[in-house]
Order: C-alpha cells, then structure tokens, then sequence
C-alpha cells in the first residue's frame, strides 16, 4: 500500500528476520516507526550463550531490542500473556476437545496481535500498524481495501490474516508484501543482523 508522506507507524517485532526488515524498509521511507514486541509466552532467556536466537519463541524480545536499537527506532514490550491464554491457547484446547481443530496463528492475529497493535497506535496517535506479514492490500472500484496474497507464492501469509476485520485494513501495511523471500534474507544480511542464527 503506498503511503505517500512520512506517516507515524507502530510495527509488530518479533525479533524475526522478517519484522526486522519491515522496520528497516519503513524507516528508509521515511516513516516514524514504533516498534512493539507483543509478549506472549514465558519470560525469554536473553544471554546469548545459552540459546540460540530462533531457540527463544515467537517472539524474540533480544532481537528485537537489539533491531530497534540498530535502526534508531523507539521499542516497548507489551505484556498479552493472559489475552494470548485466553484467545489462543484455552479456545485451542477447548476445541480441540469439542473434535474441532482451530488454527492457533489464525486466532492470535484476530485476537492477540492486531488488537494489541491497534491498540497501541490508538494510545499513541499513529496512522498505521504494519507487521513482517507476506500479504498486500489491494482496493476495489470505490476504495475499499481487501486483503491479497504476498508475492511469494511460497510464503504467502494471507490465509492467516483471513478473520482481520475489513474495517481494519485501511489502517495496515505490509512492507514485505512485494518481496520474496530471498531478497528479505540479502536486506538482513546487509544490515548486519545475524542472518545463519534467525535461519
């Protein structure tokens, strides 16, 4: 989705090699980029001589720190333990048990990620959120934006983003929705990050 002028976005950090990129990619546009771990899981051993980087969960507040930090972009970590207990992991068991079988990543973007992301940009005036997604946005005849596949076919994330309100796409940005894969890991590489580790 082009944005023309220098917009204040908060970007979802995991840590990942992906996040990483978006928050470069958004900063060399010129935009004021946030960035914002969403803390999901247990408290995260950070020394880097007892695991390695893609060893730590999904999200990887070291990393991303250290990102942030590199790009000269803000950082906070926000605690979504019990909304991530509650939206993913209880409504995963309890259907699980009911002989369903829910998609977890599909509910923590309904129901943790993006919420968490609004939310923020809500409490700090922002224009927009945008993650490391592989999705773009596309508008129809009179301007209302649907989501589309990433173009890489391979890592295409669209299908997990399905249960994002339309209401909401307006507000969003995939920075890597036209890139493939390679040419993510090649931008990584050349900011330096520890590209063999985040493999």
């Amino acid at each position: 989705m082009p944005v023309s002028d220098s917009k204040r976005v908060v970007l979802g950090m995991s840590g990942g090699v992906d996040s990483s990129v978006a928050a470069k990619l958004l900063k060399d546009q010129g935009h004021e980029v946030i960035g914002v771990t969403l803390k999901v899981w247990e408290e995260e051993d950070e020394s880097t001589v007892s695991k390695r980087w893609q060893e730590r969960g999904c999200c990887k507040v070291g990393m991303a720190r250290h990102v942030a930090e590199l790009l000269g972009i803000s950082h906070q970590v926000i605690d979504t333990r019990e909304r991530f207990q509650k939206g993913v992991i209880d409504d995963f068991i309890g259907g699980y048990l009911e002989g369903t079988t829910p998609n977890p990543c599909v509910r923590c973007n309904e129901r943790v990620k993006f919420g968490g992301l609004f939310q923020v940009a809500d409490e700090l005036g922002a224009d927009y959120i945008a993650t490391g997604h592989y999705a773009n946005i596309r508008h129809d005849e009179v301007g209302a934006p649907f989501l589309v596949r990433g173009q890489d076919v391979k890592k295409d994330q669209s299908y997990f983003l399905y249960r994002i309100p339309p209401s909401w796409l307006s507000k969003m940005m995939f920075p890597l929705g036209e890139m493939e894969k390679p040419d993510v890991w090649m931008e990584a590489e050349a900011m330096g990050l520890p590209v063999d580790e985040l493999k």
